[in-house]
């Protein structure tokens, strides 16, 4: 399928340069739109503080209503209403503000994240599944990759044939109770969003040039700490293996927004 790759929300958090983007992945299908999270949406400019919480003192976001996937879809000349499938990576507010601007749309998500969101148990948690998220009542349709199959080393996937052919589900916990990643055939290859199982390339290339003002975030938001370890060591292996047949991307790095966009 074709796939876009969209900046749904830039954010400046302190000491570090050159910022962060919420990057969203737009498929064309041909029973119609997905997208691969939301970033931030039209509801998050006009109540930031129901919608985001206190992290966007830190992440400081510019909540540009310019910047949301709905606006963005329009300006590409496709209906919105033709978007009828998001898959999410995890629940987070910057991954899940733009979902209120898809009301009719499913919302695929694994079962462990979407009972964490209706259930937080700690404190990060209840700041993190923040309820006016859902306040529309979005249909949530729940998913279990980690009882499928492996998929290029990855423990559990579930293709998504319901949306279409080359959507994947891939469980990958640890930043949050039930993250995944999500792997899309964009024909000449695969792109996989791995959300924020990592925040900066220097975390994966070893040159160790990852702004400590986000791996620090990184790591007290963190769910389980030993599995985002994990997750980094595995995701260092593919970078470097560096397959033409597939791309790796995060959901914050503006390097790798510009490198699939064959800006970098």
């Amino acid at each position: 399928m074709k796939v876009h790759h969209l900046n749904c929300g830039t954010m400046h958090p302190f000491a570090t340069p050159g910022g962060l983007v919420c990057h969203v992945l737009l498929g064309e299908t041909p029973r119609g739109l997905v997208l691969v999270d939301a970033g931030l949406g039209l509801r998050d400019s006009h109540s930031p503080g129901a919608r985001f919480g206190p992290g966007r003192f830190y992440v400081r976001p510019v909540f540009d209503p310019g910047e949301a996937a709905i606006t963005q879809i329009r300006r590409l000349g496709f209906d919105p209403h033709d978007v009828r499938h998001i898959v999410l990576t995890h629940f987070d507010a910057d991954h899940a503000g733009g979902l209120a601007d898809f009301p009719w749309a499913q919302v695929h998500l694994t079962s462990a994240e979407s009972f964490a969101a209706r259930h937080p148990r700690t404190l990060i948690e209840r700041h993190r599944y923040l309820p006016p998220q859902r306040s529309h009542n979005p249909v949530l349709v729940e998913h279990t990759p980690a009882m499928g199959e492996s998929w290029r080393g990855f423990p559990g996937a579930e293709e998504l044939t319901d949306i279409a052919p080359g959507i994947v589900l891939i469980t990958l916990p640890g930043h949050s109770r039930g993250h995944a990643a999500v792997a899309v055939d964009a024909g000449d290859r695969w792109v996989l969003h791995v959300g924020d199982s990592f925040y900066h390339h220097g975390q994966l290339d070893g040159s160790g040039s990852a702004p400590r003002a986000i791996t620090a975030m990184e790591r007290v938001i963190a769910y389980d700490w030993k599995k985002v370890k994990a997750n980094h060591e595995r995701l260092s292996e593919l970078w470097a293996a560096a397959d033409p047949g597939l791309i790796l991307v995060n959901a914050h790095d503006p390097y790798l927004l510009d490198r699939a966009l064959g800006r970098a």
